[in-house]
């Protein structure tokens, strides 16, 4: 028999050694290298039926001549996931889908395809769960289930001939996780599984024009399971957070070819299904009516939207050698760093106290602008005073203490006026030539004025 043909490529990026090591000399991650078993090149060049190959399609053009028409998008039914892909779905795109177990993937797609399916063929293959699992959610959920079409399968090519039978305009794969094909030897969920899984149904959908939507497992760490060059082969990936305690999700895009990076979208988790939650500062500034110390609202820019959160801080005095700095939805590290910029041009010492800080309602904010809002929610903290309740601030604070700016200040300031704020606290540059009406801007251009305005 002839030798078969193995490979190892590290879980995390996805670089190929002919040999085993214990660690990837590219990303220098250790225990990542998992054997792959080469499939025949005869095996590796498919074709599907009715499709030229793309041979009408590769001439060489010159940019200037590259048709500048507008995407063929259409609408999922959902405004919210709409957002998240830049607008609408686009036929031929291939869409990863990921989350923690119990987060929503499969309700929220099923709910999509059984809108889509009354007006477009549709099809949706479980791999996971049995056609009567499926039938039972969709009957608890109260959806349209006459035009749907289910199929219960695992093997790729199989997958693919039924729809090339079908030939449906929208398909999803629920999860990939579970997908196999007959000539790679190894078990499914596999590095060399995933990859040649992914690969052929992303194949299959670019030359047959169908929007596909791939689920994806999460570890625990947060990052999504099989091999990273996964998010290098789909168009869009997609991330459904929510904690279980908590009925929100939040659908955030962390790649799309098509439309805006880090679009969040927010649902909330009912009786009937995930539900779109069409104004997200509402849901996120459920307050005490009584003002407390250490709670403060500021202005986050989430992909196309400005989006107001309450943080809050606790500044409680430590019993420890080494107080406790806590950042839950924040980065600890910048957490660290503020409070240091706080104590240095400031004149505010908190060395020898205990740090919590919350951003309330589960969300993440990945960008600077919160910096300022941090910091003066730290200060309320630790003088115990409370801060106006119509109060609104945003801004990044640099290393030397200025209040630098961040983009779409206008904007930010006109959202928090429609949720009825009257004073803000923002950068210099940020502020407005024509302030809204009743709406207070203090400008600052250093730490030391915000706070003196407070």
């Amino acid at each position: 028999m002839a030798k078969q043909k193995t490979a190892y490529v590290c879980n995390d990026c996805g670089s190929d050694y002919s040999k085993w090591q214990g660690q990837c000399t590219d990303c220098g991650a250790w225990n990542t290298l998992t054997e792959v078993r080469l499939g025949s090149t005869k095996s590796s060049d498919r074709r599907f039926q009715g499709y030229d190959g793309g041979a009408g399609h590769t001439q060489v053009q010159r940019l200037s001549e590259v048709d500048l028409a507008d995407l063929p998008r259409f609408s999922t039914g959902s405004t919210e996931l709409d957002r998240v892909l830049g607008g609408g779905m686009v036929p031929g795109s291939a869409i990863l889908i990921g989350g923690h177990p119990g987060a929503g993937k499969s309700t929220l797609l099923l709910q999509t395809l059984c809108k889509l399916a009354e007006s477009m063929e549709a099809l949706y293959i479980t791999g996971e769960e049995s056609l009567q699992q499926v039938a039972l959610r969709a009957q608890r959920l109260e959806l349209p289930t006459d035009k749907l079409k289910m199929l219960s399968e695992t093997n790729v090519e199989t997958i693919c001939q039924i729809a090339q039978q079908h030939k449906p305009k929208v398909m999803v794969v629920d999860s990939i996780q579970v997908m196999h094909i007959a000539d790679v030897q190894s078990a499914p969920g596999s590095v060399s599984q995933v990859r040649e899984s992914a690969a052929y149904l992303t194949r299959f959908a670019k030359q047959t024009h169908t929007a596909l939507f791939l689920v994806g497992h999460v570890t625990k760490d947060g990052s999504l399971a099989g091999p990273k060059v996964l998010e290098h082969m789909i168009d869009c990936s997609l991330l459904l957070e929510g904690s279980n305690d908590s009925r929100f999700r939040t659908l955030r895009g962390q790649k799309n070819r098509f439309g805006a990076v880090n679009e969040l979208g927010v649902f909330a988790m009912m009786e009937q299904g995930l539900k779109e939650v069409k104004n997200p500062s509402a849901i996120f500034l459920n307050r005490a009516q009584q003002a407390n110390p250490g709670s403060l609202v500021m202005v986050v820019w989430e992909g196309t939207r400005p989006i107001l959160v309450e943080v809050q801080a606790l500044v409680d005095e430590s019993h420890l050698s080494n107080p406790r700095r806590i950042a839950v939805g924040l980065d600890h590290n910048r957490l660290s760093m503020l409070l240091a910029v706080l104590h240095r041009h400031g004149g505010i010492h908190t060395g020898d106290q205990d740090v919590f800080v919350n951003v309330v309602g589960g969300v993440k904010v990945l960008e600077t602008s919160a910096d300022l809002a941090l910091l003066l929610a730290v200060v309320s903290s630790l003088r115990d005073r409370p801060l106006p309740q119509d109060l609104v601030v945003f801004g990044e604070v640099g290393l030397s203490g200025e209040i630098r700016p961040v983009p779409s200040g206008q904007e930010r300031i006109r959202e928090a006026s429609k949720h009825g704020f009257r004073r803000a606290i923002v950068p210099k540059s940020n502020c407005p030539s024509e302030l809204p009406e009743g709406m207070e801007v203090i400008a600052v251009e250093h730490l030391s004025e915000a706070l003196e305005a407070i």
